[in-house]
């Protein structure tokens, strides 16, 4: 929920003091300046427990995987895994589904009436009618399907280990793969890591895969683990691989543990340089999921993103605001990633958004970005030729702010390195001779300009 807080904003100018012994003129900051906002950060995913490009890094350095899980989930133990099957949902709220298999295969009803199929397919309706011979036979659900030897069963073409359980739920079929754990993990790890990876990698990725799925079993259902995202991505035959599923057989039944318990091994693609804590993403602390700093990482092609630049009006369009943006303030968890975003508008009301709603609103891969905020404050009247002026400004949550001037040439030149405060705030001292324009730039990025107006005919 977004809250509405409301601004209260002080403007300040001073008069340029007297010629004979000019001062700095401090210029105030008001809500009338135009701010541009510069995007960075890294990392694709929530950021949580092992990042599988920090995996790759690590295993190509000749680190096995058992230091690789080690260094993500910290104080956690290889233990054995006490469960050897699992019960996948692969489909449901369907109204027909295509069974079948290369070699013969077998059916057998809840009356345990079980029949031997021929080789081919066939479809299955909420009426379980099952042809048998040429003769369409009436079966009892649930109906289980097993392959034949030396061929998975195929469900709308779709190779899956283990035997297929059809039920009707609510009028429509759902069909549930009862496969072993490890033969399950054959159809996951590939399709979460390349199978070209190094062994080790693999390796962790396996042994990851194994934990967090016992770890997030789901309770008082007909199955156990989603086949999408909501568990682990189950991809069934069709993306084993000779690497993939060496890496699992190598590791078979291994898990980690943490107090006696197995840990939900939470993965994802790229930290950014470092993870996050669980409670900081999740709101749950484990020990083994704190925020560690994760040089691997910078192999990743989504270490560091892209800086991007916002207008006050397209940063607006963005959040679903109606006056454009003048300020965003970024409130950090002890991890460095961002809380809350608090976004404050032109007309004086602050806005606060969830890290996790700025990403999806701004389509960011990840919740490791920095919003910066640069802005000059309005100067005041025209100062002497010579005569020193004091511009101020934000530069807040930006790497490399600078100030640049406009050069005769229409070419841009460094002014002067910014070295703002704690809050962003800074100044500098100039000296134009002449009417100037300046402007902010950050992360190799233009951002606003000014022009500072030289009084014709006077000197400093």
């Amino acid at each position: 929920m977004r809250h509405l807080i409301p601004l209260v904003i002080t403007l300040a100018l001073l008069p340029p003091a007297a010629s004979a012994a000019p001062a700095p003129q401090p210029v105030a900051v008001t809500m009338s300046s135009t701010a541009q906002f510069v995007l960075t950060g890294g990392g694709y995913g929530h950021g949580v427990g092992m990042s599988q490009f920090g995996a790759f890094a690590q295993a190509s350095a000749g680190r096995t995987y058992r230091d690789i899980l080690g260094f993500y989930y910290q104080g956690a133990e290889i233990g054995t895994a006490l469960l050897a099957k699992v019960r996948v949902l692969v489909a449901s709220g369907r109204r027909s589904v295509r069974i079948g298999s290369t070699v013969p295969f077998r059916v057998r009803d809840a009356g345990s009436v079980a029949y031997v199929l021929p080789a081919g397919e066939l479809v299955v309706t909420p009426d379980l009618k099952v042809t048998v011979d040429g003769v369409p036979a009436g079966l009892t659900a649930p109906l289980t399907f097993r392959p034949g030897k030396g061929a998975p069963l195929l469900l709308d073409g779709k190779g899956y280990r283990g035997d297929l359980r059809v039920s009707v739920v609510q009028g429509a079929l759902q069909v549930v793969d009862d496969v072993g754990l490890d033969a399950y993990l054959l159809g996951v790890v590939p399709g979460e890591v390349p199978k070209e990876w190094p062994a080790e990698a693999l390796r962790a990725q396996a042994v990851a895969a194994r934990s967090y799925a016992l770890a997030s079993l789901v309770k008082g259902k007909q199955w156990d683990l989603y086949s999408d995202v909501r568990s682990q991505v189950y991809y069934g035959v069709e993306r084993e691989a000779p690497s993939t599923s060496a890496a699992v057989k190598s590791t078979r039944g291994e898990v980690l543990t943490f107090d006696g318990k197995v840990v939900a091994a939470f993965y994802y693609s790229s930290s950014g340089g470092r993870t996050a804590a669980s409670e900081d993403v999740f709101g749950v602390p484990y020990a083994y999921l704190q925020s560690v700093a994760d040089p691997w990482d910078d192999v990743s092609p989504f270490h560091r993103w892209e800086p991007r630049v916002f207008t006050a009006a397209t940063l607006a369009r963005a959040f679903g605001l109606g006056a454009p943006v003048a300020d965003v303030r970024a409130v950090p968890t002890p991890s460095g990633r961002p809380s809350t975003v608090l976004v404050t508008t032109r007309d004086g009301a602050t806005v606060q958004l969830s890290a996790a709603e700025v990403r999806a609103r701004l389509g960011l891969r990840s919740t490791a970005f920095r919003l910066g905020v640069l802005r000059f404050a309005r100067p005041g009247a025209p100062s002497a030729a010579g005569a020193p002026v004091t511009l101020s400004g934000i530069a807040r949550d930006v790497e490399g702010a600078v100030l640049e001037k406009l050069g005769a040439d229409g070419t841009w030149v460094r002014a002067a390195r910014l070295r703002p405060a704690p809050d962003g705030t800074f100044t500098v001292t100039l000296r134009p001779k002449q009417t100037s324009t300046f402007r902010l730039s950050a992360a190799g990025l233009p951002g606003p300009a000014l022009t500072l107006t030289v009084a014709p005919g006077t000197t400093g």
